[in-house]
């Protein structure tokens, strides 16, 4: 069996639903960003959890919403992941509150003890997240939040948290209450962008290891709503987390603020060039070929110049997982 083989029968699971959701959204823009945090707990084991979300109306009484989710350090346990979640919602006091309930496929990549040899293992799998939220809408754009999700892990452990938070509408339709769909676009978000970035990789094992990392990157706008990039990323100088190599993904892409401020999530492949030998002994697979699943964000300075920051998360066969947190400058051409 071919690497590329390989890559196809142990990633069909891989989230392109990331993609799917945003891309064959039938409008145009986001309307709301909100971060949460709050208490987890999951059995008799008590922690934190946060999450990072983006939320679009569907009409007045229905809505969706990508989330990454982490849900804290349960002993044995470190564990987040993505969500797209369908939602029904109530407006009520002349759309100063709502009310509404969702669910959706969860996604989770989860820090565990090794089962066999090495040190820790990286484990993959999905589970539904089921939803509560009530949601206060201010003047200017803020809301205040509150809401309860349920995590139904298959072949993981189930969790429970309640989290508070802020949110903002990046697409404000001019009083307090949410937009039922926002306006529709009809140019492609990006043009041409060669962006350097720097930052830090981190490995996803039980000590959290840390390097230096940084990529150059080249993105074009292929659609209204989707890119393509493809770049070349460094991961750091130390044993455990080295690691080069090229990725090529598709975005889905919105902008706001006069297209001055973009939100994009992506997903592709992620072949490594060279990487250090000291493989973990529980290793699966040959190590070439993983998943790289992000989430970006982009201010426009001006006609040419843009500042980017990403996250990107590295899904290994071979319990190599990282996060990669990168920033830096850009030129649009």
């Amino acid at each position: 069996m071919s690497a590329i083989q390989k890559f196809i029968s142990h990633n069909a699971s891989v989230p392109l639903f990331l993609i799917g959701a945003f891309l064959f959204s039938p409008i145009a823009k986001a309307q709301e960003i909100a971060v949460l945090a709050g208490p987890l707990v999951s059995g008799s084991a008590n922690t934190y959890s946060w999450a990072a979300s983006y939320r679009e109306g569907l009409g007045r009484y229905a809505a969706w919403s990508f989330s990454w989710m982490n849900e804290g350090h349960i002993p044995e346990h470190h564990r987040d992941g993505q969500t797209i979640q369908a939602w029904g919602r109530l407006p009520l006091w002349n759309d100063r509150l709502e009310l509404s309930a969702g669910t959706g496929p969860y996604r989770y990549f989860d820090t565990t003890e090794a089962q066999a040899g090495g040190d820790y293992s990286n484990t993959h799998g999905w589970g539904l997240v089921w939803s509560m939220r009530a949601a206060y809408y201010f003047d200017r754009g803020w809301i205040a939040q509150a809401q309860l999700n349920h995590v139904q892990a298959f072949g993981g452990r189930d969790t429970t948290a309640l989290l508070f938070g802020i949110g903002y509408q990046l697409e404000s339709k001019g009083e307090p209450g949410p937009r039922e769909r926002a306006l529709p676009r009809t140019s492609n978000v990006t043009t041409n962008e060669v962006t350097a970035m720097v930052g830090k990789t981190i490995l996803n094992s039980g000590n959290s290891e840390s390097a230096t990392a940084g990529s150059l990157e080249y993105r074009r706008g292929m659609w209204r709503y989707a890119d393509v990039s493809a770049a070349y990323i460094h991961e750091g100088g130390q044993n455990q987390s080295r690691r080069d190599g090229v990725a090529v993904q598709l975005w889905a892409t919105r902008a706001f603020f006069d297209d001055r401020f973009t939100l994009s999530a992506g997903v592709g492949p992620y072949v490594a060039i060279t990487q250090n030998d000291d493989l973990p002994q529980n290793r699966t697979g040959d190590g070439r070929i993983s998943v790289l699943v992000s989430v970006s964000a982009s201010y426009r300075l001006g006609h040419h110049w843009l500042t980017r920051a990403t996250w990107n998360r590295v899904v290994t066969r071979y319990n190599r997982d990282t996060d990669l947190i990168e920033a830096g400058v850009g030129w649009r051409f």
